[in-house]
Parts: C-alpha cells; sequence; structure tokens
C-alpha cells in the first residue's frame, strides 16, 4: 500500500512543479518547450527548407530522438507510438513525401475552430531541430 501512496504522491508533486513553470505553450494542456542542442548539425541556413537534409544522418537521428521525447512525446506518444490524443506519427509518409506534411505542422502547428491541437514549434526550436525530429521519425516508420 505504501508503494501506491508514493506513486501518488510523486505524481501529485511533478503536477504541482509543472504547474508553476512559466512561458508555456498551450496545445493539449501547458507544455514548456525543451531547448534541443543542435550544434552538432551541419548549418542549413535560415530559409526553411522543403526536404529534410539530415535524413539517414546519425547524429541529427540522436538529436532528434531526444527532441522528440523532449517536446512531441508527451502528445504523440513515447517512440512515437500514439495513445489516441495526436496523430501516430510512425504512420507518416517517409522520404520527401512526408516531409513537406511535417514541416508545414512543425512551423505552424494545427488548429480548428479556434482550438489549438498543436501549437506551432518552428521558431520555438527552430529548423535543424526539426528535421532532427524528421530523421528519427523516419527510423520508427511502420506501414501498419
Amino acid at each position: 500500500m505504501k508503494a501506491g501512496v508514493s506513486t501518488v504522491a510523486m505524481g501529485l508533486a511533478a503536477l504541482a512543479a509543472g504547474a508553476s513553470i512559466s512561458g508555456r505553450v498551450i496545445a493539449h494542456g501547458n507544455v514548456t518547450p525543451q531547448a534541443v542542442d543542435t550544434s552538432a548539425l551541419p548549418d542549413i541556413g535560415e530559409e526553411w527548407l522543403k526536404h529534410n537534409p539530415y535524413r539517414g544522418n546519425a547524429t541529427a537521428i540522436k538529436i532528434g530522438e531526444g527532441a522528440y521525447g523532449q517536446n512531441c512525446a508527451r502528445c504523440h506518444g513515447l517512440e512515437a507510438i500514439s495513445g489516441g490524443i495526436a496523430p501516430d506519427l510512425r504512420y507518416l509518409e517517409v522520404g520527401d513525401s512526408g516531409d513537406e506534411w511535417f514541416i508545414q505542422r512543425y512551423q505552424h502547428g494545427s488548429a480548428r475552430d479556434g482550438k489549438v491541437y498543436m501549437p506551432p514549434m518552428g521558431e520555438v526550436l527552430g529548423q535543424k531541430a526539426g528535421w532532427a525530429i524528421r530523421a528519427w521519425l523516419e527510423t520508427k516508420h511502420t506501414d501498419s
């Protein structure tokens, strides 16, 4: 019984700590984007690209995995396996065909009827982080 009580107490403590953070992005609750260190990735300029320059880049995939876990998993699920609150990104088309949808949502977010379903992350995390996340997501792709 003690284990159950301490689990609940830890959960409540985490909730209280999360409630005290300022500068949040509102989407599926209060979310504070976590910075992503992309300094190890090749520069890609300021203009937004239409296709992933980091596809297959092992460094980008590693950075993307961490960036996804910090900024995307709370809605899109651990290991990109959605629990239903947001699209399951394992089904996003690989290659250039899926890049357009991904970067559009990443840059501009998604809203319907005045409700934000995904906040725009492009200016918050930057293009390099977005493409690194996309590179990692392609390693999780599944057709079924």
